[in-house]
């Protein structure tokens, strides 16, 4: 029979992918002896049989948590619904990898009219006997029964209101039993039935609701933007209930080992005295920071602290820490690897190589490479912030500089980011649900909320510009006040994450500085890496770019996007509707200087490095205007008839232009364009090579969208004749390399054949995933998110490789490359190149370099060496 069920002291932290994080940490804790409640975890692989068997809860797993129950009973000495001596638990999700708010969690659970009265006649405590019983409730709803959080704050608010106070805690007793009343009320009218009494009911209906909120649109976004796999499935947690709500010598806390925005090590936190978990990362109150626990309670402060040095020593990273403090007793409620920015990541890695605590290998491999993105965010031009007055200030949760258009809800924030406008996103706090509208603002504000409210947890984990806590913010209908002035919708403010300053208009951003922590990671990963990162650029300023960011060359020079400068495009045009090949080329002649200029300038922000250049590559119509008056101008310019021209114009037009009349093709059809293009490369390398002897330029030429060898031979022929001949007459020693894409499905069936002409290939995966799946990128977001929300795909394959499929068409062609000729050079060019689990896969497939965009060249550096490290 499976074991479906452990409690705490049967488990231990190598159980992660069984337990989840929480569990498995939860069990290593135990068995450290700190002071954990007892609990038990229901397994992964629970989860996982529960959607296998159609969201249900099967008779054998059920048997075994009443028995878990039963044991916790034991433990605690305490009774499941008896009013004496209740036995109240949470329930809690907990995945293998860490996802702050993006599950759901219940307190209390265990509480019904019987146990309540019961329980504050026997505790004399009435006050928070019905503060914990109106929060279950109001969890319970919410996350079971999905009854909306908004109407029970509603009440709590007209409740407040009536009594004249402004915080939960001036609510008395009485005060706490007439909101349970409502919230059940409530309940009732929005379910249509009472709200359950049976502790067996609610925690069954607790454990239900966490298996469902593994598929709910948030945790499915969350998964999609930080790979993790749907069928991983989340744990739960059941464990004993300490209450921090007890009183003022009760509290409960969020810390971390080190200062999760900086690095900086010591103890850094918040707590609330008589509050519950919830209260602190909700931001329903603004909590106090640790150093003043230090003042109120010494000794449970030094306490504290050597468990944090504890658990900081046997995990060897910094620790995110939960704990509760009962009547001055205190618990520890979770310990996982803390989220931190960028700047933080480097900074503790390094801190822990400096200390003994780990080596470089170690180092290298904790940082998430995607990280770095938030690392080469904007800051602030110092000229124009030294112009502007700060109209508040917030506490600094996440650092960096956002500029943007206010907006007040996640939806907008979604859907202006999505039109590429620049948006901050300002709420009194963030909740779960607004996951989306925070990934596409540029920065954050919130009213309420501390350090490790939701807001700051998560901004910091996508690397975005987050302050929180501006309790001077006072709200409209789309409008919000501070400072004395009325901002509205779409109204610019700036943010400085950083300091926590806010700002009534607009300041410009810079690029940010990379410091000293980033150099010495970056110097440990070029040591373990074996795979070379290359780059695309198309102009020398993207090249400088990314030789700046340590690319070892150019893996992609797209020479079409050269043409549509002002100056070209007319060129390309007449030689688009030439009649003749003599026509042709003279208008490719007016092109080959521009081209040539741009390649030496290219050749020369490399400094040496390997470049390759790919021949022309789209269809030819995309050159030309479609708009009526442009083809009017263009036709006088070209001294033709408008109306021949848009003869041309239509019988240039094709049905599917990704496949049609484009790469190879062109020079199958039109020679004359690769000869011009061979001409530019190569005498730019001649003239380059002269002004740099100490250089050895071999530039890589790159035949697109070949599917037959016959082809690759026939354009090859057209750029090795035009080559040799320009090479040996200018008496200059230059080698050259041709080689191919491979970016037709056909071409990677027959690698072996296109080997016998190709002296590298360059996956361009880009279209070899359009090509392999059938559907285009422009268009494939139309339905992708009905494939994501059916689970028919979890990734986007155009930004995350399938290696499933497209993967297996690469692998073939390695091999089969490989063994025609055994030297060949394999590279890949597309988009995926930057993408941390595609380059992990291009190790494993044997590649010798990856290829991305100039500001993904770090991460693809340090992405490599975690491959080689986790491969090798």
């Amino acid at each position: 029979m499976t074991k479906y069920v452990y409690e705490f002291s049967e488990g231990d932290g190598s159980m992660r992918n069984l337990l989840g994080g929480k569990g498995a940490n939860l069990a290593e804790m135990t068995g450290l002896g700190m002071p954990v409640p007892q609990g038990f975890t229901i397994s992964t692989e629970a989860c996982t049989r529960y959607y296998a068997d159609g969201e249900k809860i099967g008779d054998d797993i059920r048997e075994q948590i009443v028995d878990y129950i039963g044991k916790l009973e034991e433990l605690t000495g305490k009774k499941f619904g008896d009013p004496e001596n209740p036995l109240l638990v949470s329930v809690r999700s907990g995945s293998r990898a860490s996802m702050p708010g993006m599950m759901d969690t219940i307190l209390n659970l265990g509480m019904n009219e019987d146990v309540v009265a019961a329980f504050a006649a026997k505790t004399g405590n009435p006050r928070f006997v019905y503060d914990s019983y109106r929060r279950f409730i109001q969890m319970y709803s919410d996350v079971v029964m999905e009854v909306g959080k908004a109407y029970f704050e509603e009440l709590i608010d007209e409740m407040k209101e009536r009594k004249g106070v402004k915080d939960d805690l001036e609510l008395d007793a009485d005060d706490l039993k007439e909101l349970a009343r409502q919230f059940k009320e409530e309940y009732k009218t929005k379910i249509g039935s009472d709200f359950p009494s049976d502790p067996i009911e609610q925690l069954f209906g607790a454990i239900r609701a966490v298996f469902r909120s593994w598929d709910n649109p948030r945790a499915v976004y969350y998964r999609r933007l930080n790979d993790i796999p749907s069928d991983w499935g989340t744990a739960v947690n059941v464990q004993s209930m300490v209450f921090g709500n007890l009183g003022d010598t009760s509290g409960t806390g969020v810390a971390f080992s080190r200062n999760p925005a900086t690095g900086e090590p010591g103890l850094y936190g918040e707590y609330l005295m008589n509050a519950q978990g919830e209260d602190v990362v909700a931001g329903i109150r603004t909590p106090l920071t640790i150093d003043q626990l230090k003042a109120q309670n010494p000794g449970l402060y030094d306490e504290f602290q050597e468990i944090v040095t504890r658990l900081e020593n046997h995990y060897r990273d910094m620790q995110d820490m939960e704990f509760t403090i009962e009547e001055g007793k205190l618990f520890m409620l979770q310990t996982r690897n803390g989220k931190r920015t960028a700047a933080a990541a480097f900074k503790i890695a390094c801190d822990l190589v400096d200390e003994g605590m780990i080596d470089s290998k170690k180092a290298v491999s904790m940082i998430d490479p995607k990280q770095i993105d938030a690392l080469l965010h904007p800051q602030f031009d110092q000229a124009d912030l030294a112009g502007a007055t700060p109209i508040g200030k917030g506490l600094p949760a996440s650092p960096g500089a956002a500029c943007g258009q206010v907006v007040f809800t996640s939806e907008e924030a979604a859907e202006r980011g999505k039109r590429g406008e620049d948006v901050v996103l300002v709420r009194l706090e963030t909740t779960p649900e607004d996951i989306e509208g925070m990934h596409y603002a540029k920065g954050i504000l919130t009213a309420r909320g501390g350090m490790t409210s939701h807001a700051a947890v998560v901004a910091r984990g996508m690397g975005t510009c987050c302050v929180s806590g501006l309790g001077d913010i006072t709200f409209g209908v789309k409008s919000f006040s501070l400072g004395g002035n009325t901002y509205n919708e779409g109204d610019w403010i700036s943010l400085d994450g950083s300091t926590g300053n806010v700002y009534g208009e607009a300041i410009k951003t810079v690029p940010a500085e990379i410091g000293g922590y980033f150099g010495r990671i970056m110097e440990w990963a070029d040591e373990y890496r074996t795979m070379k990162v290359r780059t695309n650029a198309d102009t020398p300023l993207d090249a400088q770019q990314a030789r700046d960011f340590g690319a070892e060359g150019i893996g992609l020079c797209r020479t079409e996007h050269m043409f549509f400068e002002p100056d070209r495009i007319s060129a390309i045009r007449e030689m688009i509707v030439s009649k003749s090949v003599e026509q042709r080329e003279s208008a490719l002649a007016k092109l080959l200087p521009m081209q040539r200029g741009d390649f030496e300038g290219i050749y020369e922000a490399m400094g040496g490095y390997p470049v390759t250049i790919r021949l022309l590559d789209p269809p030819l119509h995309e050159f030309l205007p479609h708009e009526h008056s442009d083809v009017v101008a263009l036709a006088r310019q070209m001294n033709m008839e408008t109306i021949a021209l848009e003869a041309v114009i239509e019988s240039l037009h094709e049905f599917n232009p990704m496949m049609g009349h484009r790469g190879c093709r062109l020079d199958v059809t039109y020679p004359e364009i690769g000869a011009m293009q061979t001409r530019a490369i190569i005498e730019a390398a001649i003239n380059v090579q002269k002004r740099h002897p100490e250089w050895d330029l071999v530039p890589e030429i790159m035949i697109p969208l070949v599917g037959e060898v016959k082809e690759l031979a026939f354009v090859k022929k057209i750029v090795t004749d035009t080559a040799d001949a320009i090479i040996a007459e200018s008496g200059v020693d230059l080698k050259y390399l041709v080689g191919t894409m491979i970016e037709i499905p056909r071409a990677a069936l027959t690698a072996d054949e296109i080997a016998t002409e190709a002296q590298f290939f360059s996956f361009g995966t880009n279209d070899l995933t359009q090509m392999t799946f059938g559907f285009s990128r422009d268009d494939a977001g139309k339905f992708l998110e009905s494939y994501y929300e059916k689970k028919i795909y979890e990734n986007d394959p155009f930004a995350r490789l399938d290696q499933v499929g497209v993967g297996k068409l690469v692998e073939t062609a390695v091999k089969l490359g490989r063994q025609t000729n055994p030297d060949i050079k394999l590279g890949i060019c597309g988009e995926h190149g930057g993408d941390p689990s595609s380059i992990d896969f291009c190790q494993r497939s044997g590649l010798n370099y990856v290829s991305c965009s100039p500001f993904r060249v770090p991460i693809a550096r340090l992405a490599a060496a975690q491959a080689a490290l986790a491969n090798g």
